[in-house]
């Protein structure tokens, strides 16, 4: 019999939580087993584990349960990108996006349901936070959608963005016990090169992170370009202070292969202007680093727009002088799926793609 009663999710756990779930009354290579099965072989059902004796199957699927989230609705983009609403087990709903371009497979996923920061062009932040997922509802999330789409992280270039519902820093535990499933060589066996988290900027935990033995690649939301428009457009400045992540950033352990990247969303007559570019530079010097551009998606209740595209190049020749900048392709917004627009939109995602 399992030592521990009741309900327990096994995805989410590390081999030592199977190893305490398992024993004394199994071998402790059953553990490994088990744990072989869940991320190296991601089974759909704990009946399927052939490796494991019938009697111990019997008693996984009486007393456990995988805990992958279901799927409540999926929408496909003319580019290609998918969306997915997920279904958590106490009915919360999550999102994740598959990004295919070329041989690389991105997966954006959420760390929290909704998002507790409020950054004005978000449309997140209009939800607020309802609660932190756990490592398994995290790792979860790129389980479901690798199997939806025949992705291995052994024989595909699938990379995994923590860029979805949430900030990841405010569920950090939860977040690192993930990056450490996603990336243990005898189970999924992603790189920690193809895992990025990004954050608005909460300090104390930058330095947290950056103590980790297993982590994923920093990027920060940067947005703006003095303290003053940064408190307008991401009201988490007002505590944790633009000078301050500076000094953050400058101080962040990055490894050898690593550079801190640094987001920047572009809104047309707010952010967008030549000085403010000039501005970010200064802000950048001395820092190794690239700056990813995105030029706003747009969606219902946010009140700003999209700069043109040529306001967008001239930005972003001014930052190439001193740093990598690249602008980010935008995708999936006409399913609501692109940076900014994760929302759980569902029933008025046809009338407002209809209208365009």
């Amino acid at each position: 019999m399992l030592q521990v009663l009741g309900d327990r999710v096994l995805v989410g756990m590390e081999l030592a939580d199977l190893e305490k779930l398992l024993t004394p009354a199994q071998p402790t290579y059953r553990a490994r087993q088990l744990y072989d099965a869940l991320y190296r072989k991601q089974v759909a059902d704990l009946s399927e584990i052939s490796s494991l004796p019938q009697a111990l199957r019997n008693e996984l699927v009486a007393r456990s349960r995988l805990g992958f989230p279901e799927i409540e609705r999926r929408f496909d983009s003319s580019d290609g990108t998918r969306r997915y609403l997920l279904r958590l087990a106490d009915n919360r709903t999550v999102e994740a996006v598959l990004m295919p371009e070329g041989e690389r497979d991105t997966i954006c996923i959420s760390s929290q349901v909704g998002c507790p920061v409020d950054c004005k062009f978000c449309l997140t932040a209009l939800m607020g936070l309802e609660r932190n997922l756990t490592a398994g509802e995290i790792v979860g999330q790129v389980l479901y959608v690798a199997r939806d789409n025949g992705l291995k992280a052994a024989d595909s270039r699938m990379n995994v963005v923590m860029m979805g519902m949430g900030e990841p820093l405010l569920n950090l535990e939860n977040v690192l016990k993930a990056t450490r499933l996603l990336c243990d060589p005898q189970g999924i066996g992603l790189s920690q090169k193809r895992i990025t988290v990004s954050t608005s900027g909460i300090i104390p935990k930058i330095g947290e992170l950056g103590r980790a033995a297993v982590r994923p690649k920093l990027a920060i939301s940067l947005n703006a370009s003095t303290e003053e428009q940064r408190r307008e457009l991401m009201p988490i400045t007002r505590k944790y202070h633009l000078a301050d992540l500076m000094k953050a950033c400058k101080a962040y352990p990055l490894r050898p292969w690593e550079k801190l990247t640094f987001e920047y969303v572009l809104l047309r007559g707010v952010n967008d202007t030549d000085a403010d570019a000039k501005r970010v530079v200064r802000l950048l010097a001395h820092l190794n680093c690239k700056v990813n551009l995105i030029a706003l998606n747009p969606g219902p209740g946010i009140p700003f727009e999209t700069p043109d595209p040529e306001r967008v190049h001239s930005f972003q020749q001014i930052l190439r002088r001193a740093v990598p900048c690249f602008v980010r392709k935008p995708r999936g917004r006409d399913i609501f799926a692109a940076c900014g627009q994760l929302k759980r939109v569902t029933a008025d995602l046809v009338e407002i793609g209809s209208a365009g």
